[in-house]
């Protein structure tokens, strides 16, 4: 048997340990691994005219010697990419397939997934892994769809992966915020400041609440609650005055926004439909600065909390997650995701991410009225606390 494996959307640490179980627990059972680079843009961008030397740069025989110490560091061995091959914009067609495909009138889009399955079949793949957020996961369905055999890996630091706890990546990613967030309590006490850090997640506030919560900040401002600016700067003056060191810490997520105002979105939408998020950290610091005349230390930690290698518990999940893939595979099983519930591992249907939405369970876990983490009766939650 013969297996791709592939990293999509973001990297984060943890994806190179996982790759490197997958290796090992398929060669132990006598199986190949293929390595697809740069994500689902390895399959678009092969050229099947061209040689399997020439495409050399789509695809990589991944073995037990060649995956030996990647381990040891992050991001991920085989690159990635936020390639979707069922939504191909003009300017990502590769030139050899130019005029194969009609684009969409709607949506300006080509679907090149013919090309994908032929080049799965040239390259000899029987199943496919693909280690991803729910970007990434869904074009693993569409595979699943199409006749591909699929098991597939949750990863995001976003921790929001709907069918799952835990995701790859989210422990470190909250280890670095908290560590960010502690450092930088020495230059806003130093400074008397109020002090506003921005940390990634996307649409769910999870990686902010739970860093806030972590850190012991004074306010949190989460993507699933707007907020009345007003309301924020008179609260940390008043965090700030009860402070003996005279400075107050406040903890946004990229994807928080103001009561009737929008969430901060730049550039053009990714293939998948995204658009980035970022910058209402400076805007939140801006504003309390005006409101209050007190001078603000803005910083977003941005991709300071993918950086470097895993920290224990991201490498335990991705290795145990690795080799869950390849058994349920050497099982004969398709169509599945692996998933953390409630403490346990186990898989659900490939499909799971896109039934629903995985968000801060507000009502239990946060103070609408003074933005902050409400942590309490956690006897019986799961380790993750939802």
């Amino acid at each position: 048997m013969r297996i791709g494996v592939l990293t999509g959307g973001g990297d984060v640490p943890g994806l190179n340990p996982c790759i490197k179980a997958i290796v090992n627990r398929a060669e132990e059972a006598g199986h190949e691994v293929i390595g697809i680079t740069r994500g689902w843009g390895g399959l678009l961008n092969f050229d099947l005219d061209r040689s399997d030397e020439e495409n050399a740069d789509c695809f990589r025989p991944l073995t037990r010697a060649n995956v030996r110490t990647i381990d040891r560091y992050g991001g991920t061995h085989l690159h990635t990419s936020r390639t979707n091959p069922g939504r191909v914009k003009p300017a990502m067609m590769p030139k050899f397939l130019e005029g194969k495909y009609e684009y969409d009138p709607e949506t300006g889009t080509a679907d090149c997934t013919p090309h994908v399955l032929k080049v799965l079949e040239r390259l000899g793949i029987d199943t496919l892994i693909p280690i991803g957020g729910d970007d990434t996961l869904s074009y693993g369905v569409r595979m699943h769809q199409e006749g591909v055999p699929v098991v597939a890996v949750p990863k995001t630091m976003d921790n929001d992966v709907f069918g799952t706890d835990y995701c790859i990546g989210f422990s470190t990613a909250v280890t670095r915020s908290v560590e960010a967030i502690h450092q930088l309590r020495t230059p806003t006490g130093s400074h008397e400041r109020i002090a506003v850090v921005e940390l990634f997640g996307r649409y769910s506030g999870e990686t902010a609440l739970i860093s806030a919560y972590l850190a012991d900040v004074d306010r949190a401002l989460i993507s699933e609650v707007p907020f009345e600016i007003e309301r924020v700067a008179e609260l940390v003056v008043g965090d700030r005055e009860r402070n003996p060191s005279n400075y107050a810490m406040v903890v946004v997520s990229e994807g928080a926004k103001e009561k009737g105002g929008e969430m901060m979105l730049t550039g053009p939408e990714d293939a998948y439909g995204h658009r980035k998020l970022g910058g209402i950290g400076m805007v939140v610091a801006a504003k309390i600065k005006e409101l209050t005349g007190i001078d603000t230390l803005s910083q977003n930690l941005g991709y300071m909390m993918r950086a470097g290698a895993p920290d224990s518990l991201d490498r335990m999940v991705a290795i145990t997650f690795g080799n869950i893939a390849v058994d349920k595979i050497l099982g004969g099983h398709s169509g599945l995701m692996v998933a953390l519930r409630e403490g346990r591992y186990t898989t659900v249907p490939a499909d799971t991410p896109a039934q629903g939405e995985k968000r801060v369970d507000v009502d239990a876990f946060y103070d609408i009225e003074g933005y902050r983490p409400r942590v309490t009766a956690v006897d019986g939650k799961p380790m993750f606390l939802y």
